[in-house]
């Protein structure tokens, strides 16, 4: 029992870290593209590494897509900072964006923090049918919620986008961030909903399950583009050092909230896990501090003098 169960977590993890690592490579090849294409005066659309890029995205995002669909998402979401190490030290390396300390060092803290918030999340609580995701779906808290986030997706994409995005990258990153609340559920379901699908067409359930199948799909789709659209909007404007690694930590919380409500984790927490998670919070926000000011400040070492 104890070895059947690990089977699908170790090939989730295997799975995950290879995306993470596919992953970290994509916003700097993007970023990349953009730059050339700007040095030339055309558009990054005709730039073959930004396309590079955009194919280890969409590969990357199926990575995930698998992943979460063969182990639990508190396990699969940390290892996504593997991703933000990654895109660190290429980006110093093909972008020549120089890491200060500062910076280094809040790429440190974001990591260890939302790993630790992750570890000591609700432990997710098992989805093995369809009638029992339908059930979650409907359920009203998080059907409030889900109504919430589209209420602030709306405001910041048609309100806060056009007059701030170019000067603060807290508004895109919160725009895909909080589309990760649709992206891993619907990942999920997806994986629940095919069984049915495409098992025994001969089933009287199987017309729900397609129309659950067609509406998680459309979903996915609506929020991995416009994911799409905005990551590429935000490094127009900004380092993909810093977007990267805020990116990383605001979807892991965004993922967290989410997958609590939908799957009822919140009932498991204990007050050492609480104690631990607000400790993470605030290792979190200090990481995300720290790089929104390394590139605004130096650091320079002095010999102490009397």
């Amino acid at each position: 029992m104890g070895s059947a169960g690990a089977s699908p977590s170790v090939a989730g993890i295997a799975i995950a870290v290879v995306s993470s690592f596919i992953n970290g490579s994509t916003f700097v090849l993007q970023k990349k593209g953009i730059l050339r294409s700007r040095a030339r005066g055309g558009s990054y659309l005709w730039d073959a590494v930004w396309w590079t890029g955009t194919l280890c995205m969409v590969l990357g995002q199926l990575g995930n897509s698998l992943a979460y669909n063969v182990a639990p998402a508190v396990i699969v979401t940390p290892l996504g900072a593997l991703g933000v190490l990654v895109g660190a030290l290429l980006a110093s390396w093909i972008l020549k964006e120089h890491l200060n300390l500062l910076g280094k060092l809040g790429c440190v803290l974001c990591c260890c923090g939302s790993v630790v918030l992750i570890i000591h999340a609700p432990k997710e609580e098992a989805v093995t049918s369809r009638a029992q995701l339908e059930e979650r779906l409907l359920d009203p808290v998080f059907v409030t919620y889900a109504v919430l986030v589209l209420l602030l997706l709306l405001a910041l994409i048609v309100l806060v986008a056009p007059a701030h995005g170019t000067s603060n990258v807290m508004v895109y990153v919160s725009i895909c961030s909080l589309l990760g609340s649709f992206t891993v559920p619907s990942c999920k379901g997806l994986g629940l909903a095919a069984q049915d699908v495409f098992g025994e067409p001969a089933r009287p359930e199987s017309d729900g399950a397609l129309a659950l199948f067609a509406g998680l799909a459309a979903v996915l789709a609506v929020s991995v583009l416009t994911q799409f659209y905005f990551i590429n909007k935000a490094l127009e404007s900004f380092s993909s050092n810093a977007f990267e690694a805020i990116y990383y930590v605001t979807f892991t919380c965004s993922v967290i909230v989410a997958s609590a409500l939908l799957f009822r984790e919140w009932t498991t927490l204990t007050p050492a896990d609480c104690l631990a998670m607000l400790c993470a919070l605030a290792t979190v926000c200090v990481g995300v501090v720290l790089l929104r000011i390394s590139h605004e400040a130096s650091v320079v070492w002095r010999m102490k003098t009397d």
